[in-house]
């Protein structure tokens, strides 16, 4: 049933009249800064002030709930139900945002107002997860108000700590599981595959924090006088380093790799562009696995990457062989690999290549996981979500980034659909995030048509 051409009007006049920026101003003046303890006062409030009213003018019932982990913050739980013999939707968001990074922003722009230039909206949080979530609000507020009523049963979940790892959410979800029981998740989160593209995720790629430390004594000793008979651990790691990942990006331990690409995430993938846009950084052709498209390598594969690297002071080194060198790596990974075993891997690894001398310490964060592309849900939502839009949705069996999607697919055993509404040159996490409004206008009218679509599928069995 396609969306009635007055309730597409409003989406987009709800964006072209100002109406949206104002109400994302409100959000973004929140420093809600998850790892701050004043940003956890801003997150109270946000709370208290914005989503709660949002959610109740949605006639939600709303009830915040505590954290079973102490290091992260409550949980917001919305709950609309029309009919038990209704489908239920399960909506996500997050309230918290990264550090502001106050004075390093263009023009001198504080992060914490949300101002424009042209069609960038710039503003901590306007693109992770503010504005997302905000364009999710409004669309079932705008079906809401053109139809009477949503069609559906909704849920609506928001954490407050992803951006640092959604401490307690599995402990939560599992302990909630009826609570928060549905037929499929909708969410919105991380970026298109481009800014003109419009795209469906079912999932995320998970991430393993991989630390080398080469510790070899307490002092430096003089390089001309002890260099050639003094390990140098520096030299070491980096040695240790590309016997794991050469210098070309490719993994060299199989145990850090998927055991393949199926079929189906290979046929999504099929002929995707990965940047070439205005603002995105210049591939390399010749770096990770060359057998595999760019596609396939950022969304289909495993990549290990060097994050910090580091030994003595490299911006003052004086004539000594430093005692000690560490270095912070990161797998990110498709689903599909086991990582259970990576540190021991490693060690083993690094020990058959004569390097027993490196520590290694893995520790994990989101877990990789997908909805399976042939899931009737995705047809179905790709064939509403085309009526409307101006060029055919992309599927993306993973985005490249991570999230706790793994919560919804492996504790509630839903199918998810990602819906997102910013896109790769965003900077997110960095001075200078913004939203377009481009995407924010056409963002509505795909969520609008996603749920108004939802809400008349039992009209159509």
């Amino acid at each position: 049933m396609a969306i009635p051409a007055q309730l597409v009007s409003k989406a987009r006049e709800h964006v072209d009249s100002g109406a949206f920026f104002a109400e994302l101003a409100d959000l973004v003046r929140y420093p809600t800064v998850s790892d701050r303890p004043s940003g956890r006062v801003a997150i109270e409030a946000y709370l208290d002030e914005v989503l709660t009213p949002a959610l109740t003018a949605l006639g939600c019932s709303v009830a915040i709930h505590p954290n079973p982990d102490p290091g992260g913050g409550p949980f917001l739980l919305g709950t609309r139900v029309e009919s038990p013999e209704l489908p239920t939707l399960l909506c996500y968001g997050h309230a918290d945002v990264v550090d502001g990074h106050e004075g390093r922003w263009s023009e001198g722009r504080d992060p914490w107002t949300l101002t424009a230039d042209g069609e960038r909206w710039y503003g901590r949080g306007s693109a992770d997860n503010k504005g997302q979530h905000l364009l999710t609000l409004t669309a079932l507020r705008l079906l809401v108000a053109e139809t009477g009523a949503l069609g559906f049963n909704l849920k609506f979940l928001f954490e407050t700590g992803e951006e640092i790892g959604s401490p307690g959410l599995d402990e939560f979800v599992a302990a909630n599981r009826e609570t928060l029981s549905a037929d499929v998740l909708i969410a919105s989160d991380g970026p298109r595959l481009d800014a003109a593209t419009p795209t469906l995720f079912l999932g995320a790629r998970g991430s393993v924090r991989i630390t080398l430390d080469v510790d070899l004594r307490p002092d430096a000793y003089h390089s001309g006088n002890w260099g050639g008979v003094l390990r140098n651990p520096a030299t070491t790691l980096a040695g240790a380093i590309a016997c794991l990942v050469d210098g070309h990006g490719r993994v060299q331990v199989p145990e850090l790799l998927p055991p393949g690409l199926p079929d189906s995430v290979r046929a999504a993938l099929t002929g995707l562009e990965i940047g070439n846009k205005p603002g995105d950084p210049a591939l390399d052709e010749h770096w990770g696995d060359t057998g595999l498209t760019a596609a396939e390598r950022l969304y289909g594969w495993n990549t290990l990457e060097v994050l910090s690297l580091g030994a003595a002071d490299i911006e003052r080194p004086v004539n000594a062989i430093p005692g000690r060198a560490r270095a912070m790596l990161q797998l990110r990974y498709v689903a599909g690999t086991d990582v259970g075993g990576v540190g021991e891997a490693i060690t083993k690894h690094l020990a058959a290549q004569g390097f027993s001398m490196v520590d290694v310490i893995a520790e994990g964060s989101f877990r990789a996981s997908r909805t399976p592309v042939d899931d009737p849900w995705v047809g179905w939502a790709k064939g509403v979500l085309d009526e409307v839009s101006e060029r055919p949705v992309v599927i993306l069996p993973s985005f490249g980034g991570g999230l706790p999607n793994h919560v919804f697919t492996d504790v509630l055993g839903l199918p998810t659909l990602w819906l997102p509404h910013s896109h790769p040159g965003c900077l997110q996490h960095a001075p200078d995030e913004h939203l377009l409004a481009s995407i924010a206008r056409e963002g509505l009218v795909l969520a609008t048509a996603l749920f108004h679509a939802l809400g008349r599928r039992g009209e159509l069995a």
